[in-house]
């Protein structure tokens, strides 16, 4: 099966196609990139470098989130639109799990920063996730896995690395940028999702969605959505 996986949930984009678990080619671009404007090129790229036509492509795999809001709209978006012109598969992963490396013992903990030292945060053992993805306060999570032994972050951890080393002392951290190899192999196996329902999982709302809720939650019960 021939995968074309995509992330733009966060500042690093990156894109992977995948043959039959082979790696056929990959790029990630980790800088502040416009990814509206890098996206389309890459994949364009990527695939004339291998042969394929948009024909090829069997499967779509995008990382669904959580992270960036406009990011994941980019991302959620092209693979929706892909997957519903070529008439194929489209599949969701978790924009965490991107983030964790094969093979890496005890508690791992993906994050990425969702600025004024909250994360969104994974819990993985095993290579295996075992508890659902979260949005918190980067203090609760280190309070949450204190009791593990042996606890590693990974993902966005450059911002939190002198809070581990106070209250966590023993615990490993390591900074990694999402593999769409690994996302395309994860995703290969993986249930498929309806194209036209397909959204991303935010995790938390907006910051403007938050300040309307706000100032209008005595006011009526309406939703931000509906209004806008």
């Amino acid at each position: 099966m021939k995968v074309l996986a995509l992330d733009t949930s966060n500042q690093a984009l990156a894109v992977a196609l995948v043959e039959d678990g082979r790696l056929q080619t990959e790029m990630t671009l980790a800088v502040k990139k416009n990814h509206s404007i890098s996206l389309m090129p890459t994949i364009d790229f990527l695939m004339q470098s291998v042969g394929w036509q948009p024909s090829d492509v069997e499967r779509i795999v995008v990382a669904q989130g959580p992270g960036s809001y406009t990011g994941l709209r980019i991302g959620v978006a092209t693979a929706k639109t892909l997957a519903y012109t070529l008439g194929i598969d489209l599949v969701g992963i978790s924009s965490l799990q991107a983030l964790v490396p094969k093979g890496v013992g005890g508690l791992v903990v993906p994050v990425i920063d969702a600025r004024r030292n909250h994360v969104y945060a994974g819990f993985y053992k095993d290579d295996q996730s075992v508890k659902t993805d979260t949005y918190l306060s980067f203090e609760d999570l280190l309070e949450e896995v204190k009791g593990y032994e042996h606890v590693t972050f990974v993902g966005e951890v450059e911002a939190f690395i002198e809070q581990i080393k106070e209250v966590l002392p023993q615990a490993h951290y390591q900074a990694t940028l999402p593999s769409a190899y690994q996302l395309a192999l994860d995703g290969a196996a993986a249930p498929t999702s309806e194209v036209m329902s397909f959204e991303p999982r935010y995790l938390k709302r907006v910051e403007a969605e938050e300040n309307w809720l706000k100032e209008h939650e005595e006011q009526n019960k309406e939703s931000y959505i509906q209004r806008v």
